[in-house]
């Protein structure tokens, strides 16, 4: 059987448009436009069905972030991301690691998403909630054939994955991974997101599904409690933005790394750079990239618990500064995480617009699958410092620094593109090259 995901991944019509990375939950974008709905509605038609047939990258225990331009032209940032619990036992884990863990039961963050879809409904919607979620409820209860893309991920840390007795029972077969064409199943998953469809995002924040998730996850280890579930709330929020030649371009702020798009940008303009990232200032552009992802490891934090001084960081003085220090030499980085995420666009003829961004941090996230609920957990708590003068410190009811960064593009107050990437701290530098090749190189 051949792998659903190397069909048509992008969609459009006389009134829409919609790109995912999996042509289910484009098809389940289209659906939902066909429906009658619009941008909105196909956006949380295809980040539902990603979630069930990505769940490598993606799913009910990760977090959201989202760009939402309306009829009028208005952008609304929304923030799905989740903290720390309450109760975790930092002084314990210094005593243990020397930086946070990658993986396991202390990665774990409050899950966003399902926070996020909600709120994304709010923002206009027309639709039944419900609706949303039917495509993926029967991808999961049924069965879809397995990706090329997950196939690849379920042979990458074997031993890792199916150690955790969820993992082992979704995803292998006759004590194998299931490979690329085979039909996954994920019963206890489609029931989770039935009751989400049915009863709201409060049966995770607070209710049935989050006090099993809950109980399953406190089993190994974690010090999640239904109070971290029934306290989170996602965000709405201005955007960032600045000028780039003669566009704008908007992000999320913190604790979204979007700011540093922005610094990038405003440094290559100051400094004049050849656009093409292959061109002959290729290595000055890597000086750049680097300065402003050191800016961004520096200071991005929850901004409820930290000064993010985003403002100082964008302001000509600073930017005038940084390429000072770029037409200097070398700057070090430091170590990048991959990033194993999704992103998807939809827009609409009536001029609705989203870019959403939705993952697990990392490839099956923490790699724990609490089985009574189906639901993956992220390890988004791996971002925190353990580095008691860091901004970003590892602290309970704390969001970590985020690396999900959509990105909206207006000229002359026109929607110009709507984008988003995969590729964990390197995403600022990605969308900065896609976004010169798109409106300098043509």
């Amino acid at each position: 059987m051949a792998s659903t995901d190397e069909r048509v991944r992008s969609a459009s019509g006389k009134r829409f448009a919609i790109a995912t990375p999996h042509s289910a939950a484009t098809q389940a974008g289209v659906e939902a436009f066909d429906a009658g709905g619009n941008a909105v509605d196909a956006a949380l038609a295809a980040a539902v069905t990603l979630a069930v047939v990505y769940p490598h990258m993606c799913g009910v225990g990760g977090d959201l972030f989202a760009l939402v331009q309306a009829v009028n032209g208005q952008t609304i940032a929304l923030n799905a991301s989740g903290a720390a619990p309450r109760d975790i036992d930092v002084r314990a884990i210094r005593a243990t690691h020397d930086a946070m863990p990658e993986y396991g039961p202390l990665t774990i963050t409050v899950p966003g998403a399902v926070s996020g879809w909600a709120s994304l409904a709010e923002l206009g919607a027309e639709l039944p909630f419900e609706r949303a979620f039917r495509p993926a409820i029967a991808h999961a209860r049924d069965g879809i054939p397995v990706a090329r893309s997950l196939a690849s991920s379920l042979v990458w840390e074997p031993e890792r994955l199916f150690a955790d007795p969820g993992m082992r029972a979704v995803f292998t077969r006759d004590g194998s991974s299931l490979a690329e064409g085979d039909s996954l199943v994920q019963p206890a998953l489609a029931a989770t997101l039935e009751a989400i469809a049915v009863e709201g995002p409060s049966v995770l924040y607070g209710g049935d599904a989050g006090a099993r998730l809950v109980s399953g996850l406190r089993a190994v280890g974690s010090p999640m409690a239904l109070e971290d579930l029934a306290s989170h709330r996602s965000e709405l929020d201005s955007p960032i933005a600045a000028r780039y030649r003669d566009l704008h371009v908007s992000v999320v702020p913190p604790n979204s790394q979007g700011f540093a798009l922005l610094e990038m940008l405003l440094a290559a303009e100051r400094l004049e750079i050849d656009p093409d990232p292959l061109g002959a200032d290729a290595a000055l552009l890597a000086e750049v990239f680097a300065a402003a992802s050191a800016d961004r490891d520096r200071h991005n934090a929850d901004p409820r618990s930290a000064r993010v001084p985003v403002g100082t960081l964008l302001d000509e003085g600073h930017v005038a500064a940084l390429c000072d220090q770029v037409r200097a030499g070398p700057v070090d980085v430091g170590r990048l995480r991959a990033g194993d995420t999704i992103a998807l666009v939809a827009a609409d003829g009536d001029g609705r617009a989203v870019s959403l961004i939705q993952s697990l941090s990392s490839g099956f996230g923490s790699g724990i699958l609490e089985p009574s609920t189906g639901i993956i957990c992220h390890n988004r708590g791996q971002s925190f410092s353990l580095d008691p003068e860091s901004p970003n410190v590892f602290a309970g009811a704390k969001r970590p620094a985020h690396t999900l960064m959509p990105v909206l593009v207006h000229r002359d107050e026109r929607l110009g593109a709507a984008m988003g990437s995969m590729g964990g701290g390197g995403q600022p530098q990605i969308n900065f090259q896609v976004l010169v090749r798109s409106f300098d190189l043509g």
